[in-house]
């Protein structure tokens, strides 16, 4: 059985989706409040901050991931996140069960270097700090030993159904509204953009590989890296819009985060988006060189794809 700790967001979902396909059908999903993906899921409900519960949630898992989310909260972040982590690693510890952390890259330097696995963390922020001190304590229990653990690190999200990332947020959805796209901060930088389901795939394709565990791995995203300003136009084409977007500059996004909390809560990310931002992901591409990864334009087709069809 595998089990999913944090079972109803986007990347949780893919990942049921991709384990019962590929994988076999005894699933357990496990949150506060748990939906079934497939008819066979077993459901749990169960707090992460609760140890007893998390423990109890695990017991019999052949594979554990630890796919959690919350809010862009700062504060949230803070008091919550470690304890859910530390709960499920301890829960999994006990359990014996392997374990697969989905992380993403607020750790890492806010420049242009070319991130890789060996990057040495230098976060900015204070959830930068939250998300470096977790896989500090992931990378702990993967030196311990006493259980399989292995992290699959992501990028920013793009991606269909309730993806949220700033790229689905500020251009895909406004195109959807009929509204003209807007990008953060700057046009002129390449972005590194993973598919949502392509990052639940390898993730579950990480879980069923024994010799993937003991390391990190960054997931995989298509080869070529567009700016904003290709990737704006080539949404505004498979939309049938007509091209033209908005930059969102630094000051305007900082004078909208004054009044808009979840806009406020991105300011320490925004540096970010003033440089390139390179994620190399080919150490997974060469462990599994059949992997085959979503394309921008296919992955833009497809949102529209399926947008187009719920409204009719």
């Amino acid at each position: 059985m595998q089990t999913i700790l944090g079972a109803n967001g986007q990347i949780a979902i893919e990942l049921a989706r991709e384990l019962k396909r590929n994988y076999g059908s005894d699933l357990k999903l496990v949150s506060r409040q748990p939906r079934k993906v497939h008819d066979t899921d077993r459901l749990q409900a169960a707090d992460l901050l609760d140890a007893e519960q998390t423990a109890r949630a695990v017991q019999g898992s052949s594979v554990v991931y630890f796919t959690a989310g919350l809010p862009p909260d700062t504060q949230l972040w803070e008091q919550q996140f470690p304890t859910m982590l530390r709960n499920a690693l301890a829960a999994s510890r006990a359990a014996g069960s392997p374990f697969v952390y989905f992380d993403n890259t607020y750790m890492y330097p806010q420049n242009a270097q070319l991130q890789t696995e060996q990057t040495a963390f230098a976060p900015v922020g204070r959830k930068g700090r939250v998300r470096a001190a977790m896989a500090e304590m992931v990378l702990q229990e993967m030196a311990r030993g006493e259980i399989p653990v292995l992290i699959g690190r992501a990028p920013e999200f793009y991606g269909p159904e309730k993806t949220q990332s700033i790229t689905n947020t500020l251009l895909i959805d406004s195109l959807k509204a009929g509204k003209k796209p807007r990008v953060p901060v700057r046009d002129d930088t390449l972005r590194t953009l993973i598919w949502t389901p392509d990052a639940s795939r390898a993730l579950a394709a990480l879980g069923n590989t024994p010799d993937a565990f003991g390391q990190t791995w960054h997931l995989p995203c298509w080869d070529e890296r567009l700016s904003y300003r290709q990737l704006a136009t080539m949404a505004c084409e498979v939309f049938e819009r007509k091209p033209s977007y908005q930059v969102l500059s630094k000051w305007m996004l900082q004078v909208i985060g004054l009044f808009s909390k979840p806009v406020g809560e991105l300011r320490e990310l925004l540096p970010r988006y003033e440089q390139d931002n390179l994620f190399d992901s080919g150490k997974f591409k060469r462990r599994f060189p059949e992997f085959e990864i979503t394309s921008y334009r296919q992955g833009l087709e497809r949102i529209r794809r399926e947008w187009t069809e719920k409204q009719s």
